[in-house]
């Protein structure tokens, strides 16, 4: 009996030391190390905010935002304050380091993209393509434009995905519509023969209102005008290479004010009469005609007339300011005027390129070798296995389409005297 008593004196001592030991432990003042940020920069948080104003993880909270008034309700420059949970309510090819350049200064740049509601699972997939191969080291600003409301659905959605700051605004009226001059009758008239001939989106009158506000007022909406740089991004798109440095801030440091990854004839039908404005428009304004242009891209006979070449301006980085200019304003102004936005289909990417080939300096244009690209039907697909296994490419250089036949790009090198990549023969017609 004693034996036992014993044991069970031994048992409620151990059980006593047993507490006392894990209570001292758990009220230690041992240090915790501080929580992984994004950018790996200790004292900061999220996307890089700084320590003293945190945010919220993004997985977390979805906070909805309200549409912005359009561009006609709000005087410029200040933007629309939109929040998002990630969002402050503020009025020759590249490098070829594989490591990435997120130490740098941080640009004043936007992606931009317009879409519909109805474009949400489309544009989700860009979305991922660029935050996964570039933006996911940068966080810079996206900003969606839409002729109608943005639903909540779709706010939430890319907000979740974006790890920048989103905004959300509605086009005004004025800038998607036909203007006053435009004779209605006629331009039916157009659509109807168009669709007769099945020309390519001959019959669209959403179309038509599309490439002219991508020609003449996207860098106007207020969201916009907060900034210098711009990213286009549409649906559906592919990129197929890890980008490693600020595109952005490349393009500044190097004097470059408009750039391209696909270039292409444009369908001869759908502008018989833009050369002619163009024309009208360069004896009206000779001073705007940058030397050393980039005729030689755009003209087989010194600009007596077009040969249609183009960049494919689904893809483009580019400087607002230089849009913003009182040259590109008189050079838009005089097409919008002889109305072939609506009496032909005049596409924005001749409008954009035919801009930049004579307003530019030649050098002011680059071609984005290491953005690897898909936009149906076309590939940009960079020319060289070791440059795609160190860039982690997944595209088939079988599919490049650089240097068919139906390609302009050959023309840009030729132009601007740079040699071809090892290796273009073999993806050729």
């Amino acid at each position: 009996m004693a034996a036992g008593s014993a044991r069970i004196v031994r048992y409620i001592l151990f059980a006593f030391f047993g507490v006392m030991v894990l209570y001292f432990m758990s009220s230690s003042s041992i240090p915790r190390p501080p929580l992984p940020t994004t950018s790996g920069e200790q004292g900061k948080t999220f996307h890089g905010a700084p320590a003293g104003d945190v945010q919220a993880p993004p997985s977390l909270t979805v906070q909805k935002v309200a549409d912005a008034p359009d561009a006609a309700s709000v005087p410029a420059p200040f933007a629309p304050a939109l929040t998002s949970p990630k969002q402050s309510n503020d009025s020759p090819s590249g490098p070829t380091d594989a490591v990435a350049d997120t130490g740098s200064e941080r640009m004043n740049a936007t992606f931009v993209t317009l879409a519909r509601n109805s474009d949400l699972w489309e544009i989700v997939k860009s979305i991922r393509q660029v935050e996964d191969r570039f933006n996911r080291k940068f966080h810079y600003d996206w900003v969606f434009l839409n002729d109608k409301p943005f639903d909540e659905t779709f706010k939430n959605v890319t907000t979740s995905l974006i790890s920048g700051k989103t905004h959300y605004g509605q086009i005004s009226e004025d800038h998607w519509s036909f203007p006053e001059h435009i004779d209605t009758d006629k331009a039916r008239k157009v659509r109807e023969d168009m669709a007769q001939r099945k020309i390519i989106y001959g019959d669209s009158i959403s179309y038509r209102h599309m490439c002219r506000f991508e020609s003449g007022f996207f860098f106007l909406h207020p969201l916009m005008q907060q900034f210098e740089w711009y990213w286009r991004v549409e649906p559906s798109i592919e990129l197929y290479c890890d980008i490693n440095y600020d595109t952005f801030k490349y393009m500044k440091d190097h004097g470059k004010k408009y750039s391209f990854v696909l270039s292409l004839y444009e369908y001869v039908e759908t502008i018989p009469t833009l050369w002619d404005s163009v024309k009208t428009f360069m004896k009206e304004h000779p001073e705007h005609i940058a030397e050393d242009n980039g005729m030689q891209f755009l003209s087989d006979d010194k600009g007596e007339t077009y040969n249609h070449c183009h960049f494919w301006s689904n893809f483009e980085i580019g400087n607002l300011n230089w849009l913003r200019s009182q040259a590109y304003t008189d050079y838009f102004n005089r097409l919008d005027k002889d109305g072939g936005f609506f009496y032909e289909r005049w596409g924005d990417a001749p409008v954009h390129s035919i801009a930049a080939g004579l307003l530019l300096k030649k050098d002011e244009i680059h071609f984005f070798n290491d953005i690897a690209y898909y936009h149906v039907p076309f590939t940009h697909c960079p020319t060289g296995d070791q440059y795609r296994l160190d860039r982690k490419c997944h595209c088939n250089p079988k599919e490049n389409f650089d240097w068919k036949g139906y390609s302009c790009t050959s023309r840009f090198f030729e132009m601007n005297k740079m040699e071809k990549p090892e290796g273009y023969k073999d993806q050729q017609d």
